[in-house]
């Protein structure tokens, strides 16, 4: 072979097997159009039209002894695929133990051919010797935070940074969150060094308060969002855009991380902790470990921004990886714990709000709007037997029954069955009672309350982004907060002790995040009241001190072996297959194996015909593990199995999954 004139292609196949570069031989023809980057088409026996895939590397060195195949086809001269991207989602998928193109699908967008083609006609026009534009801004100090911050930018330092709570006017006088003013301007401080940034943020509300805060720092033309609820063609103009040599600042959900970026100085995550940063799909990696790799490899700064420390956050901390910065002078919302015991008569005991707390709204609400947040959308998500207080349940699936507006029929809250003529398994009961007040139940009772302030909903079927400044009652679910133009009078967080009562083993973090984030919207001097939570949590939220949560909490899971003190892999398809695997990981140093056990679905209560281990090992063990089970993955993929007793012609074969750090795990 001659210089250069071997191809390496990543397949774009979900099959774990072909997740590695094969060689294909670069026709002379193609030689100027082959290189890295490019999407190709490469000729595959089991497809008539080929394989498409990505060109990796360009090489004159084989790895296959015999004869290679031509190359078949270069889609496009466009390189969507840099080599820091490659690098990344390769090390990232193998950290869990998945493929490589399952996180390329997120980074790279799908092809739009006319907007591809003006592209690339726009490029060639300008040619490639035109040097990148110099940005004509200043970098200004980051309100509220000592010089150290823009120093610790600078250096290209990993910061785990305390938001400062409140609501500041944006362009146009709208209202925008002070952790968007201040990702904005730590983001413009390496924009005017000639830096590209990347923000990613939990969903399009943060995006949208944090455009707003950047359209007036940063020419509009530099913000690149990728969205995705964008069209699909404007989110693929952005990503060619990145492209480019110049520097951006690219805002954008979890796979903005894999955005490309042009001399990248800053990674910068919003509210960690929130499970919206969790990749749904394999092979599941959460965007704080994406950044946390890809700064690693660039050496770009590294920002982890919340108004509540994530528990992951702090162990970082904690081991010296990350520096902590909290803004000076410290501020804290004004906030009050209320026991829910006084009641008192009437609405405020109808509205499940102490008499305390309800004199605060009253006298709050004449000057501006108050917040109610409460756990649950809907009219009453929850019902039970009237006659023995059992969860009142789906005759078809199981599920739980919930009533979904005033004088609606009691209906499945995960089929949609309706109810009527609805029988108690436990005593033949037939009448309901109501366990839970969402939304629209606790509008209702405020509206009664106050029959002069208006009432608005904000929920996940009613999204409202903003509220005017004048008297009006906003009860909303957490995480549908609207924002308040000058922020609300008071905040009144109802409901948290249902809050609490979920299973999970981050609830207790998760509480204080959405408490936080609600107080944090609170006005200078305004009243933040939490209602019916006692304990350290309380404590905690109260003093505004959730760093210091956060680090007792990590000491628990340290003692008891729980993440993210330690790392999880769970196993799940038949019980045979399992056993294989587990036998590879015998001898794991520090680790040990919980399983396997029956995949009980959780709404219905029935099996699910697979079983399910859990691995529980040290980090410095995880390289090996994953190696294992990835190996375990693949040879099951390929093994060839005789088809079960019964099973029916061209049925697909059991498949084994394999998760890393699996926040569904209940331990």
């Amino acid at each position: 072979m001659t210089s250069a004139s071997i191809a390496r292609v990543l397949i774009d196949s979900p099959l774990p097997q072909l997740d590695h570069p094969f060689d294909f031989r670069i026709p002379p023809e193609l030689a100027d159009v082959a290189l890295p980057g490019v999407r190709v088409v490469v000729p595959w026996r089991s497809l008539k039209n080929g394989a498409a895939g990505y060109i990796v590397e360009v090489t004159s060195d084989a790895e296959f002894t015999g004869k290679l195949s031509d190359l078949g086809e270069v889609v496009s001269p466009a390189r969507v695929l840099t080599p820091e991207v490659w690098a990344l989602a390769r090390r990232a998928a193998d950290r869990a133990a998945g493929s490589a193109n399952g996180i390329l699908r997120l980074a790279v967008p799908g092809r739009q051919v006319r907007v591809e083609r003006a592209w690339v006609a726009e490029h060639e026009e300008q040619g490639a010797d035109v040097a990148p534009p110099i940005p004509q801004v200043s970098a200004t100090p980051i309100t509220g935070y000592p010089d150290a911050l823009a120093e610790a930018l600078a250096a290209h330092d990993r910061i785990a940074l305390d938001a400062l709570p409140g609501v500041l006017p944006g362009p146009q006088e709208a209202p925008v969150g002070r952790w968007a003013i201040t990702l904005a301007e730590v983001a413009l401080d390496r924009y005017a060094a000639g830096e590209s940034a990347i923000l990613v943020v939990p969903d399009y509300r943060d995006l949208d308060q944090l455009l707003l805060a950047l359209e007036e720092r940063v020419p509009i033309v530099d913000i690149l969002r990728m969205d995705a609820k964008q069209p699909n063609p404007d989110r693929y103009r952005a990503f060619l855009a990145a492209l480019e040599p110049r520097p951006r600042i690219i805002i954008g959900n979890r796979s903005a991380v894999y955005a490309p970026a042009h001399n990248l100085g800053l990674i910068a995550l919003w509210n960690d902790g929130d499970p919206l940063h969790a990749e749904p799909l394999a092979p599941y990696v959460h965007a704080r470990d994406a950044a946390l790799i890809r700064q690693e490899q660039s050496g770009a700064a590294l920002v982890f921004a919340a108004h509540s420390r994530s528990v992951e956050t702090q162990r970082l901390v904690e081991m010296g990886f990350i520096r902590p910065l909290d803004p000076q002078p410290r501020q804290r919302p004004k906030i009050i714990v209320t026991e829910q015991q006084d009641q008192g008569e009437g609405p405020a005991a109808a509205a499940r709000i102490p008499s305390a707390a309800w004199k605060a709204i009253a006298d709050s609400v004449r000057e501006g709007p108050v917040l109610v947040q409460v756990s649950r959308p809907g009219y009453a998500p929850m019902l039970s037997c009237k006659r023995c207080g059992d969860a009142a349940r789906c005759t078809s699936c199981h599920g739980p029954l919930g009533i979904p507006s005033r004088g609606a029929t009691p209906a499945c809250t995960l089929c949609g069955h309706l109810a009527a003529g609805w029988v108690c398994a436990t005593c033949e009961g037939t009448e309901f009672r109501l366990v839970t007040r969402g939304t629209g139940r606790t509008a209702e009772e405020l509206g009664r309350a106050f029959p002069a302030t208006t009432v608005i909903v904000a929920d996940g079927e009613k999204t409202v982004l903003t509220v005017p400044d004048r008297p009006a009652l906003i009860v909303a679910t957490r995480g549908a907060e609207p924002i308040a133009h000058g922020g609300y009078r008071a905040v009144l967080l109802l409901d948290g002790d249902r809050m609490l009562a979920a299973e999970s083993l981050s609830i207790a973090s998760d509480c204080l995040r959405w408490w936080s984030h609600a107080a944090a919207l609170a006005a200078p001097g305004a009243q933040v009241l939490l209602v019916g939570v006692g304990g350290e949590l309380a404590r905690a939220f109260a003093t505004w001190n959730q760093a210091e949560f956060a680090s007792a909490e990590l000491n628990d899971r340290r003692a008891l072996r729980f993440p993210p003190a330690v790392r999880l892999a769970t196993i799940t398809g038949q019980t045979d297959a399992i056993g294989e695997v587990l036998t590879s990981l015998e001898g794991l140093p520090a680790g040990d194996i919980l399983g396997p056990v029956p995949v009980i679905l959780e709404e219905t209560g029935r099996p699910t015909g697979e079983s399910r281990a859990v691995v529980r090992f040290d980090y410095a063990a995880g390289a090996r593990v994953a190696k294992e089970l990835r190996a375990a993955v693949i040879e099951y993929a390929t093994k060839r199995r005789a088809p079960r007793a019964g099973a029916r012609p061209g049925r697909a074969a059991p498949t084994l999954k394999v998760r890393f750090d699996d926040p569904e795990i209940r331990l």
